[in-house]
């Protein structure tokens, strides 16, 4: 039996039963890929259940304000991800579909390579392969591939292509990716329960443990921000026009940043957001000479859900 037939066997006995696998919705696949990027799916699945209640289809999506949805997606960080979301709804909505392939989706807001292929394979059928983080793995540890996968997917595609040929492609490429989340891990995998470990080179040569290469990881920046947090009537005073490269186009407390090579001695709170290391020291200052708008306290999260703001608000009060 051919090494995609026994990863197809092994998923329709074995796949996991995940909210957003009831059926091909485009719209439900295309919610759940977004909200996957970067999260796990325990993770992810009280927050898809919550955000398809609210919005069940891309109408409901795309006629709702972006301060209706933010805070529906607070928690799962990573916002720049719903702010896409939002405006490529607005303009499937507008143009009356969601496109069949991954070239047009390519166009939009929020699709990259891999987001792009796994809707147009699972919801469409476009007989495109993924390659995730899980399917690098299997790839990499099977056919024993030491390349630099983070600057080229292509020979992964194409072996990926290569399993799933004549086979249902959405349904190889939830497989390979689900072979990758639950049997070939990072550190512990099941190789006594993988249905293609007789052939693995990884496991043959005893190598699955250096498979796949490790990317490099960005350094950390350390930035060292001071927010100007001013208060009126119970509001505070939020801006979009500031020079953060964190939360970009985000409300923020108005204030200054600055890219230090070390950190602060002093500072009140200290914030990771992905490689930036951020330094809160409260600022005296009592202006603000960038266009603002005032909003209530307790409606902030519906403009920037981030706990950093929180956290800012929380240390003032203390």
């Amino acid at each position: 039996m051919k090494t995609g037939q026994k990863i197809f066997n092994w998923y329709q006995k074995n796949k996991r039963d995940l909210p957003w696998r009831k059926n091909t919705n485009p719209y439900h696949v295309w919610v759940s890929e977004v909200m996957l990027q970067q999260t796990t799916v325990q993770a992810v699945i009280p927050y898809y259940k919550k955000f398809i209640k609210k919005f069940p289809d891309l109408k409901s999506l795309a006629k709702s304000p972006l301060e209706e949805v933010l805070p529906y997606w607070a928690g799962l960080g990573y916002y720049s991800r719903v702010k896409n979301l939002h405006k490529s709804a607005q303009m499937f909505f507008k143009e009356k579909r969601i496109p069949k392939t991954a070239d047009q989706l390519k166009k939009y807001p929020g699709f990259g390579p891999y987001t792009s292929k796994a809707v147009s394979s699972i919801a469409f059928g476009e007989f495109v392969s993924v390659v995730d983080g899980n399917v690098i793995r299997v790839l990499c540890r099977h056919e024993n591939l030491k390349i630099l996968w983070w600057k080229n997917t292509k020979k992964l595609e194409q072996i990926a292509q290569s399993w799933s040929k004549n086979l249902p492609i959405g349904d190889m490429n939830q497989a390979l990716m689900e072979l990758g989340a639950t049997i070939c891990t990072p550190k512990s995998p099941s190789c006594n329960q993988c249905p293609i470990s007789k052939t693995c080179q990884a496991n043959k040569l005893n190598k699955i443990h250096t498979l796949p290469l490790k990317r490099p990881r960005k350094n950390k920046e350390i930035w060292i921000w001071k927010p100007q947090v001013m208060f009126k009537n119970n509001k505070v005073l939020l801006t979009q026009k500031h020079s953060c490269p964190f939360l970009k186009n985000s409300w923020l407390f108005p204030g200054s940043i600055h890219k230090k090579k070390t950190p602060p001695q002093k500072y009140a709170l200290k914030h990771s957001i992905t490689h930036h290391d951020i330094f809160i020291c409260l600022s005296e200052k009592q202006s603000s000479k960038v266009p603002s708008k005032w909003y209530a306290v307790n409606e902030i999260q519906k403009v920037n859900p981030s706990s950093l703001l929180q956290k800012v608000l929380k240390r003032i009060n203390q």
